[in-house]
């Protein structure tokens, strides 16, 4: 019998996203998986057939049982932690007063979250006789699953997904070492791809036998849920995506803006930004916005040129570069527009740099970037790939006029933000986009949401580092050499965003050319059932060391 540890929700994007999409896979393919995680509502993934909770006084109390329209079924399983949830990097929970990240934790707190989750793992391998364990992240669940293995006998293999590495591993030593402990006892470990192995060697290098235990296994994408379509078929896309969002409420609403856009002015201090972020700050995150309905009615979806980024709204995924690059698309498509999704910390502060830009308040948007990762809650740095952007204008004599352009071109209608929206809403949207761009600023082991782009036959550009290179260079080899090239962003801080609006305005010119072609390679190398299938053969072949 086969377990899955994920420490935290199904819902969202990443490790959240691979968990969901690996057990759901699992479930069609008719296995029974046992899966440990924090989703506050299991009731909303319909191939979870029951659920259970771990009261901390040891009791378990069932919270539903069902049948599934599946071959199999999912058991999920869900440890009460208390108050505290940590996290690698800081986001909003609503069953959590305190979410943090776990290099400020206490050894105290780290080893009464390890105890609790350990107590319940126990209970759940013996009641339901595990006989191997998937654990994602290499802390700190990974701590908890080995400790149950040495007790228990059980093998277990360990998937790093990066934010543990970047995040907790590299900067804390308590980190490293109980990874590392947690690897030399695994029987497995699986890498997203060569990338990802490296990485994993260079951290890792000192774990006996790490080498001969890792294998790859690529990411995948839920392909019977994304669908290319003609251009003339968007709006009808989009009424699909509006009636599961109609009526939305809870999410950001047009009062909520206008409260922020009323504190912004030519020039400010990084306190009175922050202020005007506040006022803008009541509304729940992880929904869509309440006026979705109107933005999207405003968008001409046959007419228009729609630019894609989805993502956590955060420094590390980059949307900054596309803001800063926006002036320069717009001046060689005007009728292009960038539609954003997802939620997240620096959302705020890059609105009021849009209104900066669109305004002409040139002091107020050169602010924000130098004020950089300051304004999402984390130390002061700098937006370094805007800085060399601006910086290169300056050298070439071009920054009045980029600023001149900005005013000239961007509208209040140029960019729109949806909000949070679940795959029920994207896989809606993703198809009428003519291009998807993720310019990550950090390693990525390879974002889903690439793969996700090339079902729906949406033209991806990303940047060409770690396992997002190798996403592209799949995609590559079905491509003409000139039209690949353009997937691929420089990482260099200095190229960035020039890379950006010269790639990104060529692609529009090209996307729908390559919908099949795209989609083709989305369906052969990456679909789930592939990928879930592999990890369950080698999960029940494990032994323990």
């Amino acid at each position: 019998m086969i377990c899955i540890i994920h420490g935290y929700l199904l819902d969202g994007s990443g490790s959240n996203l691979w968990t969901r999409s690996v057990v759901q896979s699992l479930c069609r393919q008719g296995e029974t998986i046992h899966l440990v995680c924090q989703e506050p509502h299991p009731e909303h993934f319909d191939f979870i057939g029951e659920a259970h909770r771990y009261n901390l006084d040891g009791s378990v109390e069932p919270m539903f049982r069902r049948d599934v329209a599946y071959k199999g079924r999912a058991v999920m399983h869900k440890p009460q932690v208390g108050d505290l949830l940590p996290v690698y990097v800081w986001d909003r929970y609503e069953e959590f007063s305190s979410v943090v990240p776990m290099v400020e934790l206490s050894d105290e707190a780290i080893n009464l979250y390890l105890d609790r989750n350990t107590k319940a793992l126990m209970h759940i391998v013996r009641e339901h006789r595990i006989t191997s364990i998937h654990v994602n992240h290499t802390v700190l669940m990974s701590v908890v699953v080995e400790r149950v293995s040495r007790a228990a006998r059980v093998p277990f293999a360990i998937m790093p997904h990066g934010s543990d590495i970047e995040y907790a591993v590299k900067k804390d030593e308590r980190f490293l070492g109980m990874a590392s402990e947690a690897m030399a006892r695994a029987s497995r470990v699986f890498v997203i791809g060569q990338e990802m192995r490296e990485r994993v060697s260079r951290v890792f290098g000192a774990v006996p036998g790490l080498d001969e235990k890792m294998k790859e296994l690529n990411l995948g994408a839920d392909t019977s849920l994304f669908e290319p379509i003609p251009v003339e078929q968007r709006p009808t896309n989009i009424e699909n995506l509006l009636k599961l969002v109609a009526g939305a409420k809870g999410g950001k609403s047009l009062e909520v803006s206008e409260a922020m856009t009323g504190k912004l002015k030519r020039d400010m201090t990084i306190d009175e930004l922050r202020e005007a972020v506040r006022a803008a700050a009541n509304y729940s995150t992880k929904l869509p916005d309440e006026e979705i309905e109107l933005k999207l009615k405003r968008v001409d979806w046959v007419g228009e040129k729609i630019i894609l980024f989805l993502g956590r709204i955060i420094a590390s995924k980059g949307l900054q570069t596309i803001i800063t690059a926006l002036p320069l698309i717009l001046e060689k498509h005007p009728n292009a527009r960038l539609i954003v999704t997802g939620h997240g910390p620096l959302r705020e502060p890059l609105e009021a740099m849009l209104w900066a830009l669109r305004n002409g308040h040139r002091a107020l948007v050169e602010s924000i970037a130098r004020w950089g990762g300051a304004l999402e809650g984390g130390p002061p740095k700098e937006f370094q790939e805007v800085r060399h952007f601006y910086e290169r204008l300056e050298r070439d004599g071009e920054l009045e006029d980029y600023f001149e352009k900005a005013e000239r071109y961007l509208t209040p209608d140029s960019v729109l933000f949806t909000g949070y929206l679940t795959h029920r809403e994207l896989r809606y949207l993703f198809p009428c986009c003519d291009i998807a761009i993720f310019p990550s600023i950090v390693a990525e082991a390879g974002p889903l949401v690439f793969l996700e782009a090339l079902a729906s036959g949406c033209f991806p550009l990303g940047t060409y580092f770690a396992g997002m290179a190798a996403s592209i260079d799949s995609v590559g080899k079905v491509l003409p050499p000139e039209d690949a090239e353009l997937m691929k962003l420089s990482a260099d801080a200095s190229k960035t965003v020039d890379d950006i609006s010269r790639k990104a305005s060529q692609a529009l010119l090209i996307s729908n050319k390559h919908k099949e072609a795209l989609r083709r390679v989305a369906v052969e190398q990456y679909d789930w059932k592939n990928v879930a299938r592999r990890l369950a053969s080698d999960l029940k072949s494990l032994t323990c060391p």
